[in-house]
Parts: structure tokens; sequence; C-alpha cells
């Protein structure tokens, strides 16, 4: 099957094929139809798999079609905004937009991005401008709503992508805000890497007689990705981590921390080792973030170390290693960091370092994933078969209130121009022990802790104080 074979305009086939894709992947295969036949969906994939694509395509299919595009040479009148797509973190929605431009360059549509952590005019000045097609962060977004900048009466098609995330984040009070700026009639397309209970929820309120599409089994983890597990102390875990990557010789290195705190000091340790690495997280400025990854992508950074948060919307094709340097506390999250090695069939190597503290985690991702991880000891690197196992603090702060004001790495103000779309801008722990050699059993982490690996600013506020109102003068999201 070919991307002509399902419908597309030759101006979208002419761009994908540019970009050397000639076949659509699985889920490419099954929303492209559904979405152009007119189709409410859910869809859940794993990262890597090709989805933005497979939203991008058919809607700008759809609204050419409609033929509302703006006109070379002819100016571009203010229009509300036909397609809306929401997005967890910058990153994501900076990547996103950048696939439309390039999908959609032989196509009379403009596109634009806005997100948090940058100013607000220049964002403004673009929605000035026609607008057909709108990517946005939440927080971002509701500025936007508040000031008037920002038409949503008129949406022809909704995409809410990594849906999964942005309950993760707490952005469920700001999804329904935006919403009540939608007109009723229209297209909804909700993406998720996992079909959990909350994601039932709200896509049983959302969509209507929606067609479903899993294109892997739930929570697997991609076949070409080889993952290994290498128990060690607590202590030794940085000192392990520079010895696999200076023995190994590893470049494009991704490495997950729990903490933006943890990922700067690792990212210190690395250095004081001759080993070039940067963090992006939620206290680094948007500058700061980008240019870290620019210089992952290209090769001239060995090694980025990350949050969970912060790392969603990171594309790079062939990246050839994930190290979690920590395990993650939500077993999902395993798979969305190993999702971004074994890409487009390539393979990838996945390797986590353990400590006794982790066992439980480690305990409930081989139940998830539904399959034992095969360990390694480095000589150098025995872990104490006497260690006490201590409470990990958890940093995912679930709230069911939404965001105060935040500025929010994962929030969204904008970054990205506007412009005609162009390519310039997409259990077991026992068992688990004694094939370690660990002993013990890691406490479960405590509720609310506050060791957020969330991006900055995510601050909450409670009911009735100060920042729990949305305000124009409160810090950009």
């Amino acid at each position: 099957m070919s991307f002509s074979d399902l419908g597309l305009t030759d101006e979208i086939v002419r761009a994908v094929t540019a970009r050397g894709y000639t076949q659509p992947t699985p889920i490419q295969a099954q929303a492209i139809p559904a979405i152009l036949a007119g189709h409410d969906l859910l869809a859940s994939a794993q990262t890597g798999t090709g989805k933005t694509a497979g939203f991008t395509l058919p809607i700008l299919h759809l609204l050419a079609a409609s033929g509302r595009g703006a006109s070379p040479g002819k100016p571009m009148p203010r229009v509300p905004v036909r397609s809306l797509v929401l997005t967890p973190t910058r990153e994501l929605a900076a990547q996103v937009e950048e696939s439309i431009r390039e999908y959609g360059q032989f196509l009379p549509l403009r596109s634009t991005v806005v997100y948090g952590g940058v100013g607000m005019q220049p964002q403004v000045q673009r929605l000035r401008g026609r607008v057909d097609l709108l990517v946005a962060t939440p927080g971002r977004l509701l500025d936007h709503v508040q000031q008037g900048t920002v038409d949503l009466s008129r949406v022809e098609i909704l995409v809410l992508d990594e849906a999964d995330r942005m309950l993760d984040m707490g952005f469920l009070p700001d999804i329904r805000r935006v919403l009540a700026q939608l007109p009723k009639q229209r297209q909804n397309l909700l993406f998720s890497a996992t079909f959990s209970d909350e994601i039932k929820k709200l896509a049983s309120g959302l969509l209507h007689n929606p067609v479903t599409i899993e294109v892997a089994p739930p929570n697997a983890t991609a076949d070409l990705v080889a993952q290994k597990v290498y128990p060690v102390d607590r202590h030794k875990k940085r000192q392990l981590l520079t010895h696999l990557i200076q023995q190994n010789n590893w470049f494009q290195v991704l490495v997950f921390t729990r903490t933006k705190h943890g990922a700067d000091h690792l990212v210190k340790h690395l250095g004081n080792h001759q080993i070039p690495a940067m963090a992006i997280h939620g206290n680094k400025s948007q500058a700061a973030r980008t240019r870290a990854l620019a210089q992952f992508k290209d090769g001239s950074l060995q090694v980025l170390v990350a949050t969970d948060i912060a790392s969603r919307g990171i594309d790079i094709s062939e990246l050839p290693h994930v190290i979690n340097f920590e395990l993650p506390h939500v077993p999902e999250d395993y798979v969305h960091r190993i999702g971004r090695t074994g890409r487009a069939g390539t393979e990838g190597e996945a390797a986590s370092l353990v400590c006794v503290d982790e066992l439980k985690l480690l305990a409930d991702i081989e139940k998830l994933i539904r399959r034992s991880l095969p360990q390694e000891i480095v000589p150098g690197f025995e872990p104490d078969l006497n260690a006490k196992p201590e409470p990990i603090p958890n940093g995912r702060n679930r709230q069911a209130g939404g965001r105060g004001r935040s500025g929010g790495g994962s929030g969204g103000g904008s970054g990205g121009g506007s412009g005609q779309a162009r390519s310039h801008s997409d259990r077991a722990p026992g068992r688990a022990a004694a094939k370690a050699g660990l002993s013990g059993r890691g406490d479960r982490p405590k509720p609310g802790s506050n060791t957020d690996s969330a991006d900055p600013g995510r601050r909450r506020s409670r009911p009735g104080s100060p920042g729990s109102r949305r305000s124009a003068r409160r810090p950009a999201s």
C-alpha cells in the first residue's frame, strides 16, 4: 500500500515522498482512512510508530479539500482556527507543527504553534493573520482565549495528542476549558500510548461512535530494543553509567532521571569525566532546551539527560541508546522511555541501572510488559547483598485540580513561527532480586512527595488561593 492508495492529495503525497517515506506505517494505514471518512478516532500506538503523520496528513487533506486556504499574493485576513492540536509539552508541540509545515508545504494552508516559556506578543502577531491549523499546549492557549487573541468557535477538527501524558500532568481541567470554547459539531481525534481507565473515561465523554485503533499490544515494548538491567548500589550509579558509556564508546545516549536536580548533578558528573552532556527539564529556559536538543540530534552532544515530561517530543529516527539512570514510578513511563530507540526498523539498546530501592518498580515494569528483563552484573560494581531499601519520593504529583498559572515547560507559549506550511520550521520481586544478586524490597513511593520531573513552573494552587485563578499577570505557561 502506498500513500496515494489512501486517497491523499497529490500535493501531500509529493511532500511525504520528499521526506523519504513511500509506505504508510500500520497506524497511518488505519487512521488516515478513518479520519478522511469523518469518523472520531481513539488510537493507541507506541512512540515512534508514525502517529503524528497519521493525523496531520488527513487533516491537511480535509482542510485543503474545503477550498478555504490562503491565496498566494493576497492579504491574509484573520479567520477562525479550523483545526486544533493540543499537546502536553513545548517540544512535542514544536515537533507536530514542524511536521504540519513539511507535509503541507505544497498546500495553501497556514499553521502556527503557541506554548509557554516565551513571550506572547510574537504569538499574538501571528494569530492576527490566517491560521488554519493551530498546535498548542493547554495553558498558553487559554491565555490567548482569555485575551481574545484566538478564535476557536469554528474548529472543525480537534486532536488530543499524547492524551495520557496530558492527564498525568493534570491538564484535564484546562482541556475542559478549551473544549468549552469549541463548537459542538466537530471531529475529535484522541491519541494515547495506553488505554488506561482515565483515557477511556475521557474518550467516552468526548468521542462519538469512534473508530478504535490499537496497532500494538497494550504496553508492549518495541521488538528491536535490546533491554537489560544492571544491578548496582545506589551510590555507584553515576560511576557505572560513566563506565558503560566509556567502555562501550556510546554516543547519542539519552539518559532518564526522576528529578530536575538529579539531571543537573548527573550532567556535572559526566562533564567531570570528559563526557559532553546537557540536561533538558522544566527549570531550563526554552532556548537552552532547544539548543541541547539540536546538539544532541546532530551528534555533537554525546549525552542528553532528561526528565520524563521534558523528553516528550524528542524525535530522533536512529537513537541507539536509552538509559534509565533511575526507574520511573509509573511502569507505563518505562515503555514511553525506551520507545525512543528501536524506531523505524533500526535496532536500539535500553539499559536500566537498578538499585535495591527500585526492585518493586522493576517488578511492576516486568509485570506490565509481561517479560523478565535480562540482568548483568558489571565487575567492580557488584551490589551489596546486605543493602537495605530506602523509600523513593514520588515525583508524580497527580492532583485532580487544574494548574495554577504556570509556566511550564510543558505548558503552552510559542515558539515556532507561522506562515505557509513549509519545511523551514515533526511482579516478581523475589525472582528479579535473586537473578540480580539483590535482596530486599523497595518501599512504595510516598504520594505527593515533590521530586517532580515535570517541566518548570507547574505550580499547583489550592482552591481559593490567588494562584488558582487565571490571570493575564501570571507567568506564561
